[in-house]
């Protein structure tokens, strides 16, 4: 009877210990923006395929719109490992001390998306990431969402329409930089926080994709946009570095192929999303939507130059040749 009892429990913990054994791997994933914009929905496709390709053995938990995280909390909560994946903007690594990255702040910086695809897969992109990794961060991909335009309560046209205007800016040196440029003031400020900073008059304006102003009901607080296309925001996925090491070699590399697929997908979709939202907030009547003509934009651009210069030893003067030169030669095959 009792080497019954001991076989039965015996039994018994093996199927626990089975079961345990057969518990997915949780990778949270937080993020700052909506589901329906370009990084929302490269989350959603990413947890789809890593699920997919994993047979279940790692369930992706997604927390948008700054469910856990603000940010400025996200990059510290991704080394604490209380989340193993992010997708923040580039901007965003210049308070860890990783600067460079800011080199995408630059204002007309990239004339199309094609030549900012060439830098990011290129070289450039891939040094940038190695520099995360004494901060315990493993980059696996770079996310487009679109080029930066203005809004705010009054036109702007001409660059003295942006005298003693305060201009709602994510963390970056170059950004205030860029502002001011403007004649602003740079104000900085968690991306949750700018649709209530807007609405009570804290801030006048703000620069943002099309895609995330329309979905974070941007257009319902601000009277006036201005297409300048003056900048990008970029996204880098990163992940926790242990965390990533950590995992068994055939699911880091169904992770990979994941990400490289759903990063395709958001790259062929945000134009789209961008040119949709723009067509959402014309048909909302509440923006009245203005594109800067080219000899104006010149004139925007002629007037940033000087920023090139001043923050080159940030950046790095290699960084911004190798960009410029991609670039140049991106320009050169069309």
């Amino acid at each position: 009877m009792r080497l019954t009892q001991l076989a039965v429990a015996a039994m018994a913990l093996a199927l626990v210990s089975g079961a345990q054994a057969q518990q997915p791997i949780i990778l949270k994933f937080s993020h700052v923006v909506t589901d329906d914009t370009p990084k929302g929905k490269g989350a959603i496709r990413f947890k789809e395929l890593a699920e997919a390709k994993t047979k279940g053995r790692v369930k992706v938990e997604i927390y948008p719109n700054s469910q856990l995280y603000k940010d400025r909390e996200e990059l510290e909560a991704l080394q604490l490992g209380a989340v193993q994946m992010l997708a923040p903007s580039v901007s965003k690594f210049g308070p860890l001390g990783v600067r460079k990255f800011e080199v995408f702040d630059l204002p007309y910086m990239f004339p199309d998306e094609g030549s900012l695809e060439r830098v990011v897969k290129g070289p450039v992109g891939t040094e940038l990431f190695k520099l995360l990794e004494p901060k315990g961060i493993t980059g696996l991909a770079y996310w487009f969402n679109g080029f930066k335009e203005f809004t705010a309560n009054k036109p702007l046209k001409k660059l003295d329409d942006f005298k003693g205007m305060k201009i709602r800016i994510q963390s970056s040196k170059i950004l205030e930089g860029e502002i001011k440029a403007f004649g602003a003031i740079p104000q900085v400020m968690a991306f949750s926080e700018v649709y209530t900073a807007l609405q009570q008059g804290v801030v006048d304006g703000e620069e943002n994709t099309p895609s995330n102003k329309y979905t974070q009901k941007m257009h319902e607080v601000q009277k006036y946009m201005t297409m300048s296309d003056h900048g990008v925001v970029m996204y880098a996925v990163v992940v926790n570095k242990k965390f990533w090491g950590g995992l068994p070699a055939d699911i880091r590399k169904s992770l990979s192929e994941a990400m490289a697929e759903s990063t395709q997908y958001v790259w062929e979709i945000a134009k789209k999303e961008n040119d949709d939202a723009i067509a959402k907030i014309k048909a909302a009547r509440t923006t009245e939507v203005y594109v800067l003509p080219p000899a104006e934009k010149a004139v925007w651009r002629k007037a940033m130059l000087p920023l090139y210069q001043e923050y080159e030893g940030v950046v790095g003067k290699d960084t911004l040749q190798a960009i410029e030169k991609t670039v140049a030669q991106s320009s050169a095959k069309k």
